[in-house]
């Protein structure tokens, strides 16, 4: 019986708003990999215990992880869109009440254990570029390529609110946002530590389409498959 081809893990590392999962996809779509990106399924999981408590006092270990039994992940062309209850929330995810809560939620370690096997589960079948926290040291340790981006917080900011917005984010505007990233990094130490053999790519001066064509180049100089 012939082996199965061994499949390919990119695993995309760094803190928020680095530009982690746009990047990933587009790398994906390139290299005709699938994109999992592990922050949906946080922040999924988060609006399954919105929907059952707005008050997130309740919220302990259990009761989140409870509302990983609804979830799901359905293909969408060279990517992975999370359901909850057989249903896409694109909009509902990506939220003010999923935002607040989301950093908190991703801390639960029996959380970070749900989210892993689902990404985990998807590597078995597919090619994948997968972006996150923990990708290339806890989840995907062995994987063939790992990169861990960066990025001056107030880039990031700058970033973030040019997506959020839809327009040129002022100064004072990037300097609320940057304050909320950099307490967010404090809090998200612990999750976001550079694997010691990832390529690091600081992202501040360069365009996605560089950040990319640097990844996919690298990701061809690992993959010997005949076929690739």
């Amino acid at each position: 019986m012939a082996k199965a081809p061994e499949r390919i893990v990119i695993a995309i590392d760094g803190p928020a708003a680095s530009g982690k999962s746009s990047t990933a996809q587009w790398v994906a779509k390139r290299l005709g990999f699938n994109h999992v990106d592990s922050g949906a399924l946080y922040r999924a999981i988060t609006a399954a215990a919105v929907r059952r408590s707005a008050d997130a006092d309740r919220w302990d270990d259990a009761f989140v992880l409870a509302g990983g039994k609804s979830i799901g992940l359905e293909p969408d062309g060279h990517s992975f869109a999370p359901t909850i209850d057989s249903k896409r929330v694109d909009e509902q995810i990506r939220g003010p009440e999923v935002t607040k809560h989301v950093s908190r939620v991703a801390r639960m370690k029996p959380v970070r254990e749900w989210v892993n096997q689902q990404v985990r589960a998807a590597a078995a079948s597919f090619d994948i570029v997968v972006d996150g926290r923990d990708m290339g040291t806890a989840v995907f340790p062995d994987a063939q390529l790992k990169i861990f981006l960066v990025a001056d917080p107030w880039e990031r900011a700058r970033r973030r609110l040019l997506q959020q917005l839809g327009r040129s984010p002022t100064d004072d505007e990037i300097a609320e946002e940057t304050q909320r990233l950099v307490h967010r990094d404090a809090g998200d130490a612990t999750q976001t530590v550079q694997a010691p053999d990832a390529v690091l790519i600081d992202t501040t001066y360069l365009t996605q389409e560089e950040q990319v064509e640097r990844i996919v180049a690298l990701a061809r100089a690992v993959d010997h498959r005949d076929e690739f």
